[in-house]
């Protein structure tokens, strides 16, 4: 199943980290280390296998033993190496191919994992040279199926090294983007969004909230000295844990992407409503309409993510019905007067705080997609009553799962109209309508106050056949 995200995830808690790494002394435990910071770089490697493996970055860090083991400052520079790894993955390969005669063998693969892991010490965190290339050896000499790569190892991370910053920068923004996914980029928003696109996911994105009081947006931009942006979001930078942020425990706010907070208020006013908020989870959209006044059933087919839902709404001591059901199997007990289907995807729009997406997802992936996201919009429409309106969107910035499968389900079914969107229903971001009338958000917007996630959406009703 594809992936859909909402509440964005905060860094855990953690000391400060400097570029060096964690300071030196005794590991988590007491336990004393040969080479100071070792533990966090094993960390990081298990991390990068994992996702190698196919995990998600956010299941892979909450899975990993060598991670988890860690705390404080060694956690947060795992986690830092980790993602810049990740996040500048096509550029590291470049430059370490350059220095490798011919590919490394498959079973090599942890090589090359080691190698990434030194890379991105050194030109994106810009760890010294000495602590970053002796314990990639250090690393290598731990297993015997990388121990006579040491040499080599030390080697090409030395050359690297001695190449600077600047190979790395040089390079287009694309090259850290798989060609299929550039593709579809370039060819619905073409070259020069493309670029700025691929160069907004280079960066590391802020944390944003929603105020569940409307009225009190601008007192907590005061209270917890955030920006607010023009969509009403609060945006904060340097937050490792926002739990301990002052109104997260009574519930006063959410963590939620500017650009994911803009859907639910499409609906337009749903106070009283009935309103159908499907594949709900996390939560962020069944807050905000049940803070909105309306009477909301939250459908999910994932019991873990639901009840995550449901902490979310005891938090806030908000209300929502929850069901846990495949929606192409369930029927609601009546029609709604709105629908909100967040539709599973390859949420290739929230790659500036998933930097793992781009090696995970396939053309295949949305493929299938596409196929289920027609299926549930297919399926909506029969929960609604006429002249209700249906708010389709997705975290994704490929054009089959947004615009395509708009144009689609318009031309599959005659009393399906669209409701075009006004330039005031974006929330202030500039170029966010398009000229058929949808939403489309794009990480580059806003990129001189932090960017935000790419999200689609498109605004129906269906006529009474």
């Amino acid at each position: 199943m594809g992936k859909k995200t909402d509440n964005q995830t905060p860094a855990p808690a953690s000391a400060s980290v400097t570029a060096a790494g964690p300071a030196a002394g005794p590991a988590a435990g007491g336990r004393p280390e040969a080479k100071a910071g070792l533990d966090a770089r094993r960390g990081a490697l298990e991390v990068l296998e994992r996702v190698r493996g196919g995990e998600p970055l956010d299941e892979a860090l909450g899975r990993s033993g060598a991670f988890t083991a860690l705390e404080g400052s060694d956690r947060a520079f795992a986690r830092a190496m980790a993602s810049a790894a990740l996040r500048r993955r096509g550029g590291l390969d470049h430059l370490i191919g350059a220095y490798i005669d011919r590919p490394l063998p498959k079973k090599a693969a942890r090589v090359m994992d080691i190698l990434r892991l030194a890379s991105a010490q050194l030109l994106v965190l810009k760890t010294p040279d000495h602590a970053a290339v002796s314990t990639a050896v250090d690393l290598a000499g731990e297993r015997r199926e990388t121990a006579g790569y040491a040499r080599l190892i030390n080697a090409v991370a030395r050359k690297i090294a001695r190449g600077g910053t600047a190979a790395l920068d040089q390079l287009p923004a694309r090259i850290d983007t798989p060609g299929w996914m550039w593709r579809g980029w370039e060819r619905n928003f073409g070259p020069v969004k493309a670029r700025a696109i691929a160069a907004a996911h280079r960066e590391d994105p802020p944390l944003d909230i929603v105020v569940k009081d409307a009225s009190a947006v601008r007192e907590w931009a005061d209270r917890l000295q955030a920006e607010q942006l023009p969509t009403g979001a609060l945006r904060l930078r340097g937050v490792s844990d926002v739990t301990v942020l002052e109104g997260f425990a009574e519930g006063a706010w959410w963590v939620q992407d500017a650009a994911a907070a803009l859907p639910a208020r499409l609906l337009g006013d749903v106070a009283g409503k009935r309103v159908l908020d499907l594949c709900a989870a996390p939560g962020g959209k069944t807050m905000q309409l049940a803070a909105a006044g309306a009477n909301v059933t939250a459908v999910d087919i994932s019991a873990p993510r639901l009840e995550r839902v449901r902490e979310n709404l005891a938090r806030t001591k908000l209300r929502a019905d929850l069901v846990e059901a495949d929606l192409l199997k369930w029927s609601p007990d009546e029609k709604a007067d709105a629908i909100l289907l967040d539709a599973p995807c390859t949420a290739t729009g929230t790659i500036r705080r998933h930097p793992d997406l781009p090696w995970l997802k396939t053309e295949d992936d949305v493929r299938a997609l596409s196929a289920l996201q027609a299926r549930m919009i297919d399926r909506a429409m029969t929960f609604l009553k006429p002249g209700g309106i249906l708010l389709y969107c997705v975290c994704s910035l490929q054009p089959e799962e947004g615009e395509a499968q708009a144009k689609n389900a318009l031309a599959r079914h005659d009393n399906l109209r669209r409701l075009p969107l006004s330039a005031d229903e974006a929330g202030g971001v500039d170029g966010a309508v398009t000229r058929d009338g949808d939403l489309r958000t794009l990480p580059s917007m806003l990129a001189e106050r932090g960017g935000m996630d790419g999200f689609f959406a498109a605004r129906f009703t269906v006529d009474a056949n």
